[in-house]
């Protein structure tokens, strides 16, 4: 268990240094020895909004996140800005699980897989 709450406690300092967020709350933790969870609401610093499930295992002494989906809203919750996600709803794609919805649920676009703190960077690159 030392290796996947040692990683929730890496996103806890993430989070708390990020340029990108303004604030968030932790609706949802947990960790096992060999897998864990983790489910945030942050308000980003340019007031949008994101929402961040993510289901990840140890593997080979490695944290790997198997399950997730990363949305960002704009401030009113209205207009989906982008949603990183695996969910396997579209087999056509070079990297199918793994896509991106950009700006809208039709428009989906080739995605890599993504944890949670390459999230935050990539937010802080964009937001910056």
């Amino acid at each position: 268990m030392r290796e996947i709450e040692a990683y929730l406690q890496q996103i806890d300092l993430a989070l708390v240094s990020s340029s990108a967020i303004a604030s968030y709350t932790i609706t949802h933790r947990w960790a096992n020895s060999d897998d864990g969870y983790i489910r945030l609401r942050a308000m980003l610093i340019n007031d949008d909004f994101l929402e961040a499930p993510a289901y990840f295992v140890l593997e080979n002494q490695q944290i790997v996140t198997e399950d997730y989906r990363y949305q960002w809203m704009d401030a009113d919750k209205k207009t989906l800005r982008r949603r990183w996600d695996n969910t396997p709803h579209h087999p056509g794609l070079p990297s199918f699980p793994h896509h991106i919805h950009d700006k809208s649920e039709e428009h989906v676009i080739p995605g890599k897989p993504l944890d949670l703190l390459s999230l935050l960077q990539q937010l802080e690159t964009e937001l910056s």
